[in-house]
């Protein structure tokens, strides 16, 4: 279905793909206009990745043809696509962890002197790109891998705007950014509207398809379901197209507040110049949140607990035994076991190249054992039971769990943690670039868990998370705790106003911010 044929600059028609026996795009007609930002809606399966990597000659086309500017093409690579002026932002990043933020951003095609790479050139040509998206803290010079995961994703916007696009194509690319960036983003896109560059903008995070969206299209389960444009479906509408079904109530119900015996304490800890002093309690069956804008501590928090960071002081308690907790290892064995969900699936929660059953298993091996063997009858019961209990979505357990949507496979990270029983369970923004259906199923099973005796610590960048899952919510502001919610008292006002640290200000429902 097309909205403005006289402005269309990419058409497609007919479009299928298969994988083996699972159909990623059935018969699927679209296109987009100049000038406008066109959402691309639907949960994780539902062929949004299958059809930008089409268009961007990542994956080529069963059956189908595609037009770009009124002529037929058809992309036998990213490289082809990229010189028609088509470029895409995927959520997975492309860049080489081990070169600067400038090789990486000219990588393609640096600027040459005599013949050689012009090394100066390069570091300005950087410098101007990041100035453009208002990214000028970030060092040229600096390697990917010491940047943290939000200014990696900016690196990667500024890299896309250095191929001059035609189509610019954004999945979940404010998905690891601070507001503050996303908000640069915003401004970058409006900028490229108004040079007359086509956008497919794919997010699973509403008010910005509300903020930005001229037209959008949801799919489900590999077909094209509809298009329409601004205004023209409310949210519930537009959610009930992706899922095909009736919502039920977006959160779990709480149960009445009161106050538990901790089973995970944390005293004083203190790491660096970025944690201070943190005191926290969680009780068994209890989901307490980390809220507060994104970098003042709370993953550095997450990581402490897990063993991760090193000269932590403080002390954790499990069950009134204190820990001594200096590697995974040892958090995973502490008292009942702790597990971390982490912040990036990609790189730090799965081994890609692997299948998702050996995934599922790398966590739980030792009890998987008899001795010195691993036993297959138990890890062929455990994985089902896994792949049951969470709903992933699979061909067979014995394929790469990078041929999972990003839905799927953070479920495969949060099933691997869950087969080692852990008594305290941590998550690093566990529901980031995943669809509206698999994060209520994640909704759900954190308060399954809760109910079952666990203790949860889940950082959210999503204030609505925080308010509808959690039992208690304590806010960071510059590596301290200084403020816990609870009650009726966890609501978006209460909790914007701690994050901000507004000295005095007294919160509905009796709670203090600030200092």
């Amino acid at each position: 279905m097309t909205i403005r044929d006289a402005d269309d600059l990419l058409v497609l028609k007919g479009i299928s793909k298969r994988y083996g026996g699972v159909k990623a795009l059935q018969d699927v007609s679209f296109s987009c206009g100049r000038g406008r930002v066109h959402a691309v809606l639907g949960e994780n399966g539902a062929g949004k990745s299958t059809l930008i990597k089409i268009i961007s000659g990542v994956v080529q086309p069963d059956e189908g043809s595609m037009t770009l500017d009124g002529a037929a093409v058809h992309f036998r690579s990213p490289a082809a696509a990229n010189e028609a002026g088509i470029v895409c932002i995927f959520q997975e990043l492309s860049l080489m962890p081990d070169l600067t933020v400038s090789d990486n951003i000219s990588i393609s095609s640096p600027p040459r002197k005599f013949g050689l790479i012009d090394a100066k050139a390069q570091r300005l040509r950087a410098e101007e790109l990041l100035a453009t998206i208002g990214c000028e803290d970030v060092n040229p010079m600096m390697r990917i891998r010491d940047l943290p995961l939000s200014r990696r994703q900016m690196v990667e916007i500024a890299k896309a705007l250095g191929k001059k696009p035609k189509i610019l194509i954004l999945d979940e690319a404010t998905s690891a950014l601070t507001s503050s960036d996303v908000e640069k983003v915003y401004a970058m896109l409006a900028r490229l509207k108004a040079e007359g560059v086509a956008i497919l903008y794919i997010s699973h995070r509403m008010h910005e398809i509300e903020a930005l969206a001229d037209d959008a299209s949801v799919f489900r389960n590999g077909r094209h379901i509809e298009t329409f444009m601004k205004g023209a479906r409310s949210n519930d509408e537009i959610v009930q197209l992706m899922i095909g079904r009736e919502i039920s109530a977006h959160f779990p119900p709480k149960p009445a507040y009161e106050i538990r015996k901790p089973l995970l304490e944390i005293r004083n800890l203190s790491w660096e110049n970025r944690l201070h002093d943190v005191s926290l309690s969680i009780g068994r069956g209890e989901i307490v949140g980390l809220g507060g804008l994104d970098g003042q501590g709370q993953k550095e928090l997450l990581l402490s607990l897990f063993g991760v960071l090193k000269q932590v002081k403080g002390d954790v308690l499990i069950d009134g035994v204190v820990q001594k907790l200096n590697s995974p290892i040892a958090a995973k064995s502490a008292g009942g076991g702790i597990a971390l969900v982490p912040e990036d699936r990609k790189t730090e929660g799965l081994m890609l190249p692997m299948s998702i059953a050996e995934n599922l298993v790398i966590a739980s091996l030792d009890e998987l054992s008899s001795g010195i063997f691993v036993d297959e009858t138990k890890v062929s019961a455990s994985v089902a039971d896994a792949i049951k209990r969470l709903k992933i979505k699979i061909g067979s357990p014995d394929d790469a769990v990078s041929t999972l949507s990003g839905g799927n496979q953070q479920k495969v990270v949060i099933a691997k943690w869950l087969m080692t029983r852990p008594d305290v369970i941590l998550l690093n923004d566990p529901t980031r670039g995943i669809d509206v259906g698999t994060k209520q199923e994640i909704y759900r099973l954190l308060r399954e868990l809760a109910d079952e005796g666990a203790a949860i610590l889940f950082y959210s960048t999503d204030y609505d998370e925080l308010i509808g899952s959690c039992d208690r919510v304590s806010i960071l502001y510059d590596g301290r705790i200084i403020s816990e919610l609870q009650g009726d008292a966890i609501n978006e006002k209460n909790i914007v106003a701690a994050s901000l640290n507004i000295a005095g200000q007294k919160t509905e429902g009796g709670a203090h911010v600030g200092h």
